[in-house]
């Protein structure tokens, strides 16, 4: 259960992210969804699910506009990179919630720094599908 479940509810919460025109049960949902993902990826994860969960959950919130719980779980994210030395793709998608997170709080600055971390990160993430995929992200986000 803890195995399926998780991976399950990450592609769910995919559908809704995807989602132009969500309804306000639907924000809702797609925030149990995917607080109940990392719960379970919490039950039998790695660090790497760990950082992978506390990013989407941030997502969730950034997208729903929602910038104290968007941030506190971006600084999650990115501490369990710094802490497990994850890099690669995971660290520049950490510095991108950050930057997503920032743009709710409406620091400018913060926002700039982050969004000059991820461009650095951008450059060590192997494979061009990965770097071109991080890069259409990073230009989506609206300051």
């Amino acid at each position: 259960m803890h195995k399926r479940l998780p991976k399950d509810l990450f592609n769910l919460i995919w559908d809704f992210l995807d989602k132009v025109d969500r309804t306000g049960d639907e924000n809702l949902r797609m925030t149990h969804a995917a607080r109940a993902s990392q719960y379970h990826w919490g039950e039998i994860g790695e660090p790497l699910q760990f950082e992978r969960g506390e990013w989407q959950i941030s997502r969730v919130y950034s997208v729903i506009g929602r910038s104290e719980p968007a941030l506190l779980h971006a600084e999650k994210c990115l501490s369990i990179c710094v802490e497990n030395e994850i890099g690669d793709f995971d660290i520049a998608f950490a510095y991108e919630a950050m930057a997503r997170a920032y743009v709710l709080v409406g620091d400018q600055a913060t926002l700039e720094d982050y969004i000059a971390k991820s461009g650095k990160a951008e450059e060590k993430i192997e494979g061009q599908g990965n770097k071109d995929y991080f890069l259409g992200e990073l230009k989506s986000i609206e300051n």
